[in-house]
């Protein structure tokens, strides 16, 4: 990272120190360890023991080598992120080892886990609802590494990392950051990325919708979330899933002007795994 850069980081967390106090942390650089190892994630929920513990299945899947790595360490960076992104909440682990035993379709359960990996990185998430969604907005295609260091440089300017990131730090995280979304499928192309074609299936979309109207019970506000961006949906390519999901009947979808009603058969995370693997 230049000098320069440097000079206007360190300015601007001398004056939101003196503002705030302490600065709020936003971004880390897990994302250097962590991947989309979707492989790996369907390994483990296949694995899982409902009768043991988080602790107790994380220690058992290290014991048992489940992973197959050569590398202990390599092994207890997988199982934290593992556990930061599907096991800190006990309905969404629940959800998720119902639809990975059901042999939920790869390509909703993929779309699910890389919702629920966004939910535990705001790096991640901002990357693709910030950069990528405003890409997506304008027709344009390709995004290089230099797109992502110059976005995350912006982001160190306005003190959203944790600390002062190297210029090394920067080009690991953007470049993670790239194949992470490749590997979900946001993004395609082995050496030059670019935006791929999202396939987004309504059961995958009816389940991130029941899970953000856990916090978010208006109708017309749930239309408009921004986590829709995550899939570069507009507000009216999310109706449109609702009448989809109304039709396949899982779930009850009904407008009238600004009055939105929206229903689900249940409100367990695991029981409507089984509704949408069904």
């Amino acid at each position: 990272m230049s000098r320069q850069l440097n000079l206007r980081i360190a300015a601007v967390t001398r004056t939101k120190s003196r503002q705030s106090g302490i600065l709020r942390t936003i971004y880390t650089s897990k994302i250097i360890k962590a991947g989309a190892l979707i492989a790996d994630t369907k390994t483990l929920l296949a694995h899982w023991d409902e009768t043991l513990s988080v602790a107790e299945n994380l220690e058992q899947s290290q014991k048992n080598n489940i992973f197959g790595k050569a590398s202990r360490s390599r092994v207890k960076d997988i199982l934290t992120i593992f556990r930061q992104r599907y096991l800190t909440a006990e309905s969404v682990t629940k959800a998720l080892v119902a639809l990975v035993n059901s042999n939920f379709p790869a390509e909703g359960l993929n779309s699910i886990l890389y919702f629920h990996a966004t939910q535990s990185d705001r790096l991640l998430y901002d990357t693709v609802t910030d950069l990528l969604a405003s890409m997506h907005r304008v027709g344009r295609q390709d995004i290089s590494v230099n797109d992502v260091k110059n976005w995350i440089g912006f982001q160190i300017v306005q003190g959203k990392t944790q600390g002062q990131w190297s210029s090394a730090t920067v080009t690991r995280c953007a470049v993670a950051l790239l194949s992470t979304l490749r590997d979900f499928g946001i993004l395609q192309g082995a050496v030059k990325k670019r935006l791929a074609p999202i396939y987004l299936p309504v059961e995958a979309f009816a389940y991130i919708a029941l899970y953000l109207r856990q916090n978010q019970p208006s109708g017309l506000k749930l239309i408009h979330a921004k986590e829709w961006e995550l899939f570069f949906l507009s507000s009216k390519a999310v109706e449109q899933f609702f009448m989809e999901a109304h039709q396949h009947r899982l779930l009850e979808y009904y407008a009238a002007g600004s009055v939105i009603r929206i229903t689900f058969p249940t409100e367990s995370l695991q029981e409507y795994a089984c509704v949408i693997a069904s």
